[in-house]
Order: structure tokens, then C-alpha cells, then sequence
């Protein structure tokens, strides 16, 4: 399981870099991943401090944190 969601994360982290910020309802329509996946993925992607969540609506938005650069 493990290996699903580290995938579906990567799925998630590909899909935000060609976009700026998206709704959680766009990435769980445009990726091809059970919905329960998806949220174990994001989860995972916030817990490591890689996505900003925020609550808007009755939905989240979700984008990359960028990184400093050196």
C-alpha cells in the first residue's frame, strides 16, 4: 500500500507543477487514483511539508511549497 500512495503522490506533485494552485476536487478528477488514495498521497505530500493546504469553500486548495533556492 505503501508504494501505491508514495505513487499516487508523485502523480499529485507532477499534476501541481504544471499548474500553479488547484482545487482538490480537479486533482481527484484529472488523476486517475481511487479518491481515498489521493487523500492518503496529499496527506503524505503535507506531512513532509511539500504542499500548502487551504481551506476554501467546501473545498481545499492545494499548490506546491516552492523551495529556496541557494
Amino acid at each position: 500500500m505503501i508504494t501505491k500512495i508514495g505513487l499516487g503522490a508523485g502523480d499529485i506533485w507532477s499534476y501541481l507543477e504544471q499548474r500553479e494552485k488547484v482545487n482538490f476536487s480537479e486533482l481527484a478528477e484529472k488523476i486517475d487514483r481511487p479518491r481515498e488514495l489521493l487523500l492518503m498521497s496529499l496527506g503524505w505530500l503535507a506531512r513532509e511539508g511539500h504542499v500548502i493546504l487551504r481551506k476554501e469553500g467546501g473545498d481545499y486548495r492545494v499548490k506546491l511549497r516552492k523551495r529556496k533556492k541557494n
